[in-house]
């Protein structure tokens, strides 16, 4: 056997389906061997009283992006590559964003031209389509997907991005066609608009109104009409960060039917609550995002989806604006909550945290925090097996855990580009201590290690879940216009 590049000996291995006690070998940037007792490589690696965890999938983070608002995340390929490794993640999917009366092409290689020289870790890219036209559904889409740009997200609210059911069906029927998979932002905007124009109407600006004007219900309808829109189309849909109870009984319900249906949801729905949007002064600002946290009753909600897999990715929604900054959430102080920048910060701390609260506090197994956290991302959008496990053959993607290391969560201590986090002095049992893409140490614990423009682009496969089952409503498939068993004749 040709020798090994590394060795990580005396550690615990945990997939999403087994926790064992053995040592990894890794050649050429993969596994090559998972076996007890392995010895004469090149470099080793001492594991014990380590957990040795596949690299985390983030699945839905933004950087490099200008936002709906006009403003731009603080940070870009390099800063947020180097903050993921530093929490253990070791792919990250960004979203190369249209807005009406763009290219998505023109948009992909802009996209493709922002991380070329900058990420230390690899990295796929999601779509955003705001504009579905004709062009877009029918030829930049279908050649985008074949590249391997195969998972999109379409919103139901905000002004530039928001598409009406019509145009939502025409862009599932074109992720039907094509084999894609389909996130959903599912809040209704019009019941948003409405309320917020009454509450500002009122003289009610400060962030903690902005929780009100998002409602839930907001989010409960948007997500029942998401998943009947899919319904009517027959193809998978995902619902991103899933906030609370009722988007969670609704995504529940069309499982438990049946129909292809997944929910993310974010660490802010875990440890979050209301209450942050009405601290003093303007620092509720810090805690604004759509859907907005919810109360205490609804993280338990939220706990329960991930522990029935009725969640099945959990991801960070990183979207970092930088408090103080006038281009950042800065930029709404002294106006209306509605000006308020949406998002917060979460890319390195968001595997910590769900590790600290979800294994050690007894709500999951390891092998579930694997599992939402790397191998369910990466088989939702065709990254597995290279990515999410560790399994002979699969990219030498791996964080060493300490799973007794206590950290108390700072700003200062992170390593994004960001002035604040909004889980500031929250204590933590648990921390990645070493992490590597591709059988390259990227975070030694201290310092990251990793060159920036290491990271490639991860082209992604058609999804397993994405694949037409040819169940239609009433037995009429829409887009061959056939009809199909007892309604054939009619």
């Amino acid at each position: 056997m040709p020798q090994l590049d590394l060795v990580i000996r005396n550690g615990t291995v945990a997939t999403a389906g087994d926790v064992v006690r053995c040592d990894v070998g890794v050649r050429d940037g993969k596994v090559a061997v998972l076996a007890k007792g392995l010895c004469g490589a090149r470099e080793t690696l001492d594991a014990t009283g380590k957990l040795v965890l596949p690299g985390g999938v983030d699945s839905h983070c933004h950087i490099a992006q200008v936002s709906s608002m006009g403003l731009e995340t603080a940070d870009d390929f390099r800063s947020g590559s180097i903050s993921a490794a530093c929490g253990g993640t070791t792919t990250i999917i960004p979203f190369a964003a249209q807005y009406k009366g763009q290219s998505l092409r023109q948009v992909v290689e802009a996209y493709h031209a922002r991380a070329k020289g900058e990420a230390v870790i690899d990295y796929a890219f999601h779509l955003i389509i705001s504009d579905p036209t004709p062009q877009v559904l029918g030829q930049e889409l279908p050649a985008l997907i074949r590249e391997g740009c195969t998972s999109f997200k379409v919103y139901m609210t905000y002004d530039q991005l928001k598409l009406d059911d019509t145009q939502m069906l025409n862009v599932l029927a074109a992720a039907r066609r094509e084999g894609a998979m389909v996130m959903v932002h599912a809040e209704n905007h019009d019941v948003i608009a409405w309320l917020s124009e009454r509450l500002l109407a009122a003289g009610h600006q400060a962030p903690r109104f902005h929780g009100l004007a998002h409602a839930a219900p907001a989010e409960r309808e948007a997500t029942h009409r998401a998943i009947t829109l899919a319904e009517i189309v027959d193809v998978p849909l995902l619902i991103v960060h899933v906030s609370g109870r009722e988007a969670i009984e609704e995504i529940g319900r069309a499982q438990r039917r049946g129909l292809r249906v997944y929910g993310e949801t974010c660490p802010q729905y875990l440890f979050l609550t209301a209450d942050d949007l009405d601290r003093d002064g303007f620092e509720g600002a810090k805690y604004v995002c759509s859907p907005p946290p919810r109360d205490a009753a609804n993280q338990e909600h939220v706990w329960r989806g991930l522990e029935s897999g009725v969640l099945s990715v959990f991801s960070s929604d990183h979207a970092p604006y930088r408090f103080d900054d006038p281009e950042g959430k800065r930029k709404g102080r002294g106006g209306p909550f509605t000006a308020i920048a949406n998002g917060v910060p979460g890319l390195e701390v968001r595997l910590p945290l769900l590790f600290a609260a979800g294994v050690g506090g007894g709500r999951l197994t390891l092998e579930q925090f694997v599992a939402v956290t790397a191998t369910n991302p990466a088989k939702t959008y065709g990254l597995y097996p290279q990515k999410g496990t560790i399994a002979v053959g699969a990219d030498a993607d791996i964080a060493l855990w300490d799973p007794e290391l206590e950290v108390t969560v700072s700003a200062e201590r992170l390593h994004d580009n960001m002035d604040y986090t909004p889980y500031e002095g929250r204590r933590v049992t648990g921390w990645p201590v070493t992490t590597l893409s591709r059988g390259e140490i990227v975070w030694d614990g201290k310092e990251p290690r990793g060159a920036p423009g290491r990271g490639r682009f991860l082209p992604c496969a058609l999804p397993d879940a994405a694949k037409p089952r040819g169940r239609f409503v009433g037995g009429f498939d829409p887009a061959s216009g056939e009809l199909h068993g007892d309604d054939r004749d009619g």
